[in-house]
């Protein structure tokens, strides 16, 4: 007698939502998300508190001023890079780029060229000139926009420091030093008014445009952007003429702001700007973030940085809570990241 053997057939599972993964997400993470949402307006107010209770001149209008002229630089600076990092990817050449800038643009004033709006077109043209070879690199050479930028770091860098023989080139020609240190608006830095301007330009076209919806798709799945048709290569060499564009800029107006274009300048603006996005709340795994966001990093930061001085903090210990600040943001941020696999 033979036993026939039925084969067990495996039910076919239903297909898995979005809601449905939300649904299973561990609470924890839920919570999480709520925290990085919330987090960084109230660090902000928290700083703003203690900072005035500490340093009776951090609240003053001269300091209030100084406060909206270095957040402006920052904020230009980071925009770009807001949105390189949304697309899952990362420029490394935003300070090179304020350094090259700025030693064009001092050197260019010496020589009898002192127009401010010639002055902005110069820093247009230099960042959108090194963005649209980032983004050559990285899209068609196919090389990874780390190693890519990591590169042009190095290299325009290298050729900014050769415009400065190694020395700062100092300029006295007020109308280009109004451009960051003006005030059109009485108590606020020409510098914050451009950042503004350029913010809202850069939101406009994030949130508002297809091309802004190209650069989130990419962050979260550029595999399926390609098979819908998009032009992925086109949209990463856009983002990084942004960057390129907006550090430009940034690197104009901190040489106007200090009068002078030296070997270190724009030292500090990688790190600061990639600080104020991840505080801000953007994923550096791409897809979640925005500018809007790194306005709120671009204080945190500034903030912080002007109150520890206010108070005499070392630049040693100042540098110690920024890099605990970062990190704590970058727990925040990955961790609503995680998603859950469903087998």
């Amino acid at each position: 007698m033979t036993t026939e053997l039925t084969p067990v057939i495996p039910s076919v599972a239903e297909p898995v939502t979005p809601d449905a993964v939300d649904e299973r997400r561990p609470a924890i993470l839920k919570r999480v998300n709520v925290v990085r949402d919330v987090l960084p307006l109230a660090a902000l107010l928290a700083l703003v508190v203690f900072f005035s209770v500490r340093a009776e001149a951090f609240l003053s209008a001269a300091n209030l001023t100084l406060i909206s002229g270095q957040a402006g630089i920052l904020l230009l600076a980071s925009l770009g890079a807001t949105l390189v990092i949304v697309a899952g990817s990362v420029d490394l050449s935003v300070g090179s780029i304020a350094l090259l800038t700025g030693a064009i643009v001092a050197l260019s004033i010496n020589a009898g060229v002192a127009n401010p709006v010639l002055a902005v077109l110069i820093a247009v043209a230099v960042g959108a000139a090194i963005g649209l070879l980032n983004g050559v690199v990285f899209a068609y050479g196919r090389v990874p926009s780390f190693i890519a930028t990591l590169g042009t770091l190095s290299l325009f860098a290298g050729i900014g420091l050769t415009i400065l023989q190694g020395s700062t080139i100092n300029f006295t020609d007020q109308g280009i030093r109004d451009l960051a240190i003006g005030q059109f608006v009485p108590n606020i830095q020409n510098a914050a008014l451009i950042a503004v301007v350029a913010f809202l330009v850069v939101w406009f076209f994030a949130r508002r445009t297809r091309f802004g919806l190209y650069v989130y798709a990419v962050g979260g799945n550029e595999r399926v952007v390609e098979l819908a048709g998009v032009s992925t290569r086109r949209v990463k060499v856009l983002i990084l003429i942004v960057s390129g564009i907006t550090a430009g800029l940034a690197g104009l107006l901190l040489t106007a702001q200090l009068g002078a274009a030296g070997p270190t300048t724009g030292s500090t603006i990688l790190l600061d700007s990639v600080a104020a996005i991840v505080i801000g709340g953007t994923a550096l795994s791409g897809g979640v973030g925005g500018v809007g966001r790194t306005v709120l990093g671009v204080l945190i930061l500034t903030v912080l940085s002007n109150g520890l001085n206010q108070i005499g903090a070392a630049d040693y210990t100042q540098t110690v809570i920024k890099g605990l600040v970062i990190i704590v943001a970058a727990v925040f941020t990955m961790a609503s990241q995680r998603k859950l696999i469903v087998k």
